[in-house]
Order: structure tokens, then C-alpha cells, then sequence
């Protein structure tokens, strides 16, 4: 059975108009005629991708960071078994809008038929790249040998992709880390599984489960697994200012970018601006902007709420009034939350902030 069959999962998705606003004339990028490169035969226009991100790469982020320069819309990863259980919350995590296309949907399990028979249900909702997450590193998931746990199995992930390939349309891709530990960094193993097994691209998170995000990325391991495929390599990890794109793809030779925690509250990395070159009025711009996206997609009060992970981040080098700030990050109808917003366009951005 299609997953759009199991009753209730369609719904009407509000519209979303392209952001566009005086106070920031430039803000859409416009794409390179010729591709960074190519997943497939599918062109991706742009070396700087927002990472799926859970509670963050939502339809609204990645809508508006796909207006800025993103060069693809990863959705959140989703359960393979809830999929194939039905779960509406899943069917929310997979929704997107035309203008996000190319979209990749994101999937994590430890069961290979699980993953495949997940795959074939979401087909008919239009993803362009079926994405296995191999790099989540929580015990929840990891522990029962789905995200980071297949790391353990290189074996085990070449059959997940093998069997993918062959079965699915599109292409299908993986998200790794360096391996389980620092005793067992098998990446090079895994990344040569997964081209091996017919997969289309790899972005390397280039940390161990282990590590988590502590510590520093390891960008030597990105440059080996980019020299040992010839399939695109993405590359991740410490992207936290504009030069670091250029820097990462410098040092490893990765045909792209993914940018996760940089990402967060700094949609103008997308652009190739740092936060301190985005204008006190741009920014309250954007959170306004971003804020009635959330407030479009999931109500206005589930839809602030849920904005205040991105408005911490937003707010953090600002020098707000304590007033201010609670306001904001309180705040459950846009009528309060405008009111302190209008309040915010006089704070200054203190010099080198990002």
C-alpha cells in the first residue's frame, strides 16, 4: 500500500509566498547555470546544503533557506517503521513544497526489508533522492543499530544499498559518520559499501558516534573518502562562518557543503554573508519572516512556540532588552510577538558577531 493511501495523511498545505520584502532586495540567490555537480542525473545547482536536522529542518527552515541559496531540502530523518505503521507525524516530516524541489527524503532503520518496503511507500509522495541516515549518533537510535549503529556492519550497509538501488527510480544516497568509535573509524570501508552497492552520493559527517559534536571535525577523513569513490562527496562538520565552505571544499576536495548548527538562526550563511554583515533591520526581517512561516504551517500558537528554538538562536548576538527577549520568547500570538518585534529593530548587532 502507498503511503498517501492510509486514510487522513493528505491535507492542504498552506501557502507559503516567496519571501520577498524591501528591506531585503537581494535575498534570494540566484542558482549557477552550471551544476556543482550532479546526484545521478540529477543537477543540484549550489555547494551549500542545509543538513537534516530533527526539529529543525522543518518544511518552514527549509523553504525559507532554499530562498536564500540551500541547494537542497533534506527533510528530517523519519522511522521506517512508523511509515510503514502510518503514523500522521510522519506524513507531516515528509511534506514539502514545489519550490524546495530537488527534495530528499531521509529515512533511518536497522531492518533492511523494513527500509525498503518504508522506501516504496513514500515513492509516490515525489521525493527526488531517498537519503538512509548512517550518522545519527543518540542511543535511542544508534543503540538498536539504525543511524550511526550500521556503522558497525559495512557489510550490512552495502546489502541496504544495494537493494535500494536496484528497486527504486531515484537515486538513493547515504549520510555517514567516521564510524562507531575511535578504535573502529571504518569510514573508508562504509563509503566504498555504499558506491559499491550503487548509491549516489555520500555526505560525511566527519565525527565518530562517539564524539557526537564534541570535539573537532575531522577533515582529513572527508578528503580520504572523496579520493577512494567516484561518486559525490559532501562534506560536514565545523561550518560555522562563510569562509568555511570555501575552506572545507579546499581542504578535502567534496563537491559540497552540508551545514547543520551553522545553519541555525543564520540563514545568510546560504548567501555567503557572516551575521555581522546582515543589517539590524534584515534580521528582524527574517525572524518575522520565519516566524509567520511557522505560524502559517503549524497555527499560530504550536507555531511560535515551536519557533523558539530558532529565536534563541536568532537572538543570540543581538544585545536585546531583557524585556525584550522574554517577550519574544514567549509570546503565543503574532499580534504580542509583532509588538516586541518592532521594539527589536533599534538593537544593534555588536561588531564581530556571528
Amino acid at each position: 500500500m502507498g503511503f498517501e493511501n492510509h486514510p487522513g495523511f493528505f491535507r492542504t498545505l498552506p501557502r507559503i509566498r516567496p519571501l520577498r520584502a524591501a528591506t531585503m532586495p537581494s535575498i534570494i540567490d540566484r542558482p549557477s547555470p552550471v551544476p556543482a555537480f550532479h546526484i545521478r542525473t540529477l543537477p543540484v545547482f549550489g555547494d551549500a546544503i542545509l543538513a537534516p536536522m530533527d526539529g529543525f529542518s522543518d518544511l518552514p527552515y527549509r523553504t525559507l533557506c532554499r530562498q536564500f541559496g540551500s541547494a537542497l531540502s533534506y527533510t528530517p530523518f523519519v522511522n521506517a517503521m512508523e511509515i510503514l505503521a502510518g503514523q500522521p507525524r510522519t506524513r507531516r516530516l515528509l511534506e514539502f513544497l514545489p519550490e524546495e524541489r530537488p527534495v530528499v527524503f531521509q529515512l533511518f532503520d536497522s531492518d533492511e526489508v523494513r527500509l525498503l518496503e518504508a522506501a516504496r511507500a513514500v515513492l509516490d509522495l515525489g521525493p527526488d533522492v531517498l537519503d538512509i541516515n548512517m550518522g545519527c549518533s543518540v542511543r535511542c537510535v544508534s543503540g538498536r543499530g539504525a543511524g550511526a549503529g550500521l556503522l558497525r556492519d559495512p557489510r550490512k550497509v552495502g546489502r541496504i544499498i544495494s537493494s535500494l538501488s536496484r528497486a527504486l527510480p531515484i537515486p538513493v544516497t547515504a549520510k555517514i559518520r567516521l564510524g562507531w568509535d575511535a578504535g573502529s573509524r571504518n569510514f573508508l570501508e562504509v563509503a566504498r559499501a555504499v558506491a559499491e552497492g550503487g548509491g549516489a552520493l555520500i555526505a560525511v559527517h566527519a565525527r565518530t558516534r562517539e564524539q557526537a559534536y564534541a570535539g573537532r571535525a575531522d577533515w582529513d577523513a572527508i578528503a580520504a573518502v572523496k579520493a577512494s569513490v567516484a561518486i559525490p562527496v559532501i562534506g560536514n562538520g565545523d561550518v560555522q562562518h562563510v569562509e568555511d565552505i570555501q575552506r572545507l571544499r579546499d581542504h578535502t576536495g567534496c563537491d559540497g557543503v552540508m551545514i547543520g548548527r551553522g545553519a541555525i538562526g543564520n540563514p545568510w550563511i546560504f548567501q555567503r554573508r557572516d551575521r555581522r554583515q546582515v543589517p539590524p533591520g534584515e534580521i528582524v526581517a527574517t525572524i518575522r519572516r520565519h516566524a509567520h512561516l511557522m505560524a502559517a504551517y503549524y497555527g499560530e500558537r504550536d507555531g511560535l512556540v515551536l519557533f523558539r528554538k530558532h529565536l534563541t538562536r536568532y537572538l543570540q548576538p543581538l544585545q536585546a532588552p531583557e524585556e525584550t527577549r522574554v517577550g519574544l520568547l514567549s509570546s503565543t500570538s503574532l499580534q504580542d510577538f509583532e509588538g516586541y518585534l518592532h521594539a527589536l529593530q533599534s538593537v544593534p548587532v555588536p561588531a564581530g558577531a556571528d
